[in-house]
């Protein structure tokens, strides 16, 4: 299932209420596109982040029959460098227009002067290296609790974690690498009472 970069586009006349209101629906990673103009600076020091200029931003009296092509390759190159951050462009609304058209031609731009819309991306991949040392570490701790900790409790905490956060948004990959540190925390557990089960004197 595929998941949704968000991309803010924010009016120039958007009023300070409103900026507020987006600046606290951001994430921790935000990426501000603004145009190079006085209008533009006053948004994005409302929004308290760091901006990044883009000319093709500012406004323009008469506009090129592909300037909305070329907002919207703009948008997506900032967007592809990090698939995990949110994306805010401020400009004039004219321009805005212009890019939601072609960036997202097929979702309805909310009413007032901030709209999201989303870019598909792929869910976050799961750390399949670190899952499966803190695997090995997960089943290491159990074992050394063992004599004031049932060895299967630690484990099914862990499994419980990973189950809550795969109903979690954004979340997902962590909740699959705990699944499967579990399970690999099983398999070396149970490969270590097979040994000492064939090999007492060993262990």
């Amino acid at each position: 299932m595929s998941e949704l970069q968000r991309i803010f586009t924010v009016s120039v006349q958007a009023a300070t209420a409103d900026v507020e209101r987006l600046r606290a629906r951001l994430g921790s990673s935000v990426r501000v596109l603004t145009a190079p103009t006085a209008e533009a600076r006053r948004v994005v020091e409302a929004l308290g982040r760091e901006p990044v200029p883009e000319v093709l931003l500012a406004p323009v009296r008469f506009p090129d029959v592909d300037r909305g092509h070329r907002l919207d390759e703009l948008v997506r190159r900032h967007a592809v460098e990090d698939r995990y951050r949110d994306l805010v462009v401020v400009a004039d609304p004219a321009t805005l227009t212009l890019l939601l058209r072609v960036l997202a031609p097929d979702q309805l731009p909310e009413a007032g002067p901030v709209t999201e819309v989303g870019l598909p991306r792929s869910p976050r991949p799961v750390p399949l290296g670190k899952a499966a040392a803190g695997g090995v570490g997960l089943a290491v701790v159990a074992g050394v609790l063992s004599p004031v900790l049932v060895p299967w409790v630690l484990p099914a905490l862990v499994a419980l974690a990973g189950l809550v956060l795969l109903l979690v948004p954004g979340r997902r990959h962590l909740g699959q690498a705990l699944l499967i540190a579990t399970a690999v925390s099983v398999v070396v557990t149970l490969m270590t009472i097979a040994g000492s089960a064939r090999f007492p004197g060993a262990w």
